[in-house]
C-alpha cells in the first residue's frame, strides 16, 4: 500500500472525485465540512455476524495490517491502510457487520490532499484524482409506508409510554422506516452530494450500501484522546430565526428532553469510563442547530488508558441510550417487540479505522440502506426517544423531521 500527497488543483470537492459505479456497495465516504476520506473498489472485505461481530472484525483487521507492506508519505489520520465499516444494530440481524478496504482512498484535511492505493504486487499502483461526471438525480422517486404506517407507529409509541409509566423501563428509542422506489438505479453519489451541501455539520457516510448523514459521533480516537458526541432531545425548526431561537430556549429547559438527554449521556460516560484514565463530562448540554432540527448535545472526552482500538470503544458503547434506551436490556427487548422490523445497520455503528486502531465511528442515523441486489430500491429510517412525557403525535412529527434529510436528498 502506498499513500502519497497530491495536488488537488481545481478539484475543490472531495466527493466530486468519486467515480460512477453500478454497485452502490462500492462507494465509501466519511466527510464533514468538505474534509475526510472517500474510497472506491474492494481490495479486501470481511463480514461477521452475531455478538462477536465487532471482535471478529477487529481481529481480522489486525491480521491484515500486520502483513501489509505500507509506504505512507503523509502520516495524517486516514492515511495508510484504512477500513470503512458498518455494523448492524441488533445481534441477530442478518445484515451483520462489514469492513471494507477500498482499492483507492482519497483524503483531505486542512491544506493536505492524499491518495492511498492498494495492489497485489510489492509496489501499489498510482492513482490520480480528478472531478468525475456529476451523478444524475433519481427518477420517479416514490415513498411508501414501511413496516408500520404513521398511525400504527403512533400506537406503538403510546404502548411504550404505558410501559414506561408502569415502571418497566425509563426510556426506549423507537424507529420507523419508509420504502423508497425509483424508476432506475439511485446513484449514491447524488445522495452524498445533496446531504453534504445541506447538512455540512454532519458526517456524510457511505459504507456497503448504507448511506446517510449522521450528526452523532459515537466515538473518535486520535492519539490517545477519546471523544464522543451525545445527541438526545429534539425539536423541529420552523425556518424563522426568531422562532427557532425561542424554540432552542424551550428545548434547553424541557424536562422531558433533559431527562432523555441525561440517560444518553450517562450511558456513554459509564461505557467509556473503564477505558479512560480521566474523563470530562459537562454538566449541561448545548443546543446543536441543524437545518431541519435542533438537538440537545453533550461532548464527552477522555484519555485512553487500556490501548483499546476505536472499534473496540464503539463496541463498548453500542447500543447507547440514544438509539436503544434505559435500562438497555429492557429497552432492546421492547424495540424487538414493537417495531416489527429489522433495523439492519440503521442505528448501528458506521465509520472507519486506520492501522493503529485510531478512527471515527458514528451512529448510522438519518440514513437509508439499499435493498440487496436492487439499486433502485431503498429503506430510509428515523427514530425517537420515548420517555414518560412523550406524546405519540409529537413523536410522529419528530420522526417526520428526521426523515427530511434523506427524503430531500432523494427527491432532487
Amino acid at each position: 500500500m502506498r499513500t502519497r500527497r497530491v495536488d488537488a488543483g481545481s478539484v475543490g470537492s472531495l466527493l466530486a472525485t468519486l467515480p460512477p459505479t453500478a454497485d452502490p456497495r462500492e462507494v465509501c465516504s466519511w466527510v464533514r465540512r468538505g474534509e475526510g476520506i472517500i474510497g472506491w473498489g474492494r481490495a479486501r472485505e470481511f463480514v461477521s455476524h452475531g455478538e462477536q461481530r465487532f471482535a471478529e472484525a477487529q481481529e481480522w483487521w489486525r491480521e491484515q495490517v500486520a502483513h501489509a507492506v505500507v509506504r505512507d508519505e503523509v502520516g495524517l489520520p486516514g492515511c495508510g491502510p484504512v477500513a470503512f465499516g458498518s455494523m448492524a444494530y441488533a445481534v441477530g440481524s442478518p445484515s451483520g457487520g462489514t469492513l471494507v478496504v477500498p482499492e483507492v482512498v482519497v483524503g483531505h484535511r486542512g491544506d493536505d490532499w492524499w491518495v492511498s492505493t492498494i495492489g497485489a504486487d510489492e509496489i501499489a499502483p498510482e492513482a490520480e484524482i480528478a472531478v468525475q461526471p456529476e451523478a444524475a438525480s433519481p427518477e420517479a422517486v416514490a415513498f411508501a409506508d414501511g413496516a408500520l404506517s404513521s398511525t400504527e407507529w403512533a400506537a406503538r409509541v403510546a404502548e411504550a409510554v404505558r410501559r414506561i409509566t408502569a415502571g418497566d423501563l425509563d426510556k426506549v428509542v423507537l424507529a420507523r422506516d419508509l420504502r423508497v422506489s425509483a424508476a432506475s438505479a439511485i446513484d449514491p453519489r447524488w445522495i452524498l452530494s445533496r446531504l453534504s451541501e445541506r447538512y455540512a455539520n454532519t458526517w456524510v457516510f457511505s459504507v456497503d450500501g448504507l448511506v446517510g448523514a449522521t450528526p452523532e459521533m459515537l466515538v473518535r480516537l486520535e492519539k490517545g484522546l477519546v471523544t464522543s458526541r451525545v445527541l438526545a432531545g429534539t425539536i423541529r425548526r420552523t425556518g424563522d430565526d426568531d422562532k427557532d431561537l425561542a424554540l432552542a430556549g424551550s428545548l434547553a429547559r424541557s424536562s422531558k428532553d433533559l431527562e432523555e438527554h441525561e440517560y444518553a449521556v450517562r450511558s456513554v460516560a459509564d461505557a467509556l469510563m473503564p477505558h479512560c484514565s480521566s474523563m470530562n463530562v459537562p454538566e449541561s448540554p448545548f443546543v446543536l442547530h441543524l437545518p431541519n432540527v435542533m438537538h440537545l448535545a453533550t461532548d464527552v472526552a477522555g484519555v485512553l488508558r487500556d490501548g483499546s482500538t476505536s472499534l473496540a470503544l464503539a463496541a463498548s458503547l453500542h447500543p447507547s441510550a440514544a438509539v436503544c434506551g434505559t435500562p438497555r436490556e429492557a429497552a432492546d427487548a421492547l424495540i424487538a417487540e414493537l417495531e416489527e422490523m429489522d433495523r439492519g445497520r440503521y442505528a448501528g455503528v458506521v465509520g472507519w479505522m486506520d492501522a493503529s486502531g485510531d478512527g471515527e465511528w458514528g451512529i448510522g442515523l438519518r440514513s437509508g440502506a439499499y435493498e440487496p441486489g436492487d439499486p433502485s430500491q431503498m429503506r430510509i429510517f428515523a427514530g425517537c426517544g420515548i420517555v414518560s412525557g412523550s406524546d405519540p403525535e409529537a413523536e410522529v412529527a419528530e420522526s417526520d423531521a428526521k426523515l427530511v434529510p434523506m427524503r430531500d436528498a432523494l427527491s432532487g
